[in-house]
């Protein structure tokens, strides 16, 4: 008896996985149908009109995502500022220091002062 439940169980999720299996590939056809009717009755209108056909096209540029990287590195590799002493208060801090203390962005802190050093034996 449970080897008979077990094999239904079976068969309908197996059913069930293909039906829903099916029924993304064929939105996704149904999609891609719909883009090439629309894409279609464009360039037929353009035939049409005596227009040229544009393609669609995405613009982009992909340097563009490399010069924003390369450019933003300028923020992050500056010299520090060498007048700002280890003190406990955060006015020692330049202008460009503070703002990237707000921001969570600071690389070291010096004003930290619950640590002692010891001496290595």
């Amino acid at each position: 008896m449970n080897d008979l439940l077990s094999g239904i169980v079976r068969i309908v999720l197996r059913l069930i996985v293909i039906v829903g299996g099916v029924v993304v590939f064929l939105s996704v056809l149904a999609a891609a149908m719909l883009l090439a009717l629309v894409w279609g009755a464009r360039a037929l209108w353009a035939r049409l009109t005596g227009q040229p056909v544009m393609p669609w096209a995405m613009k982009m540029d992909p340097r563009s995502g490399w010069s924003t990287v390369y450019r933003s590195t300028g923020r992050w590799s500056a010299p520090r500022d060498s007048s700002a002493s280890s003190s406990s208060s955060s006015s020692s801090f330049s202008d460009g220091e503070s703002r990237m203390r707000g921001a969570g962005l600071l690389r070291a802190a010096p004003d930290v002062t619950d640590v002692q050093a010891r001496e290595v034996r």
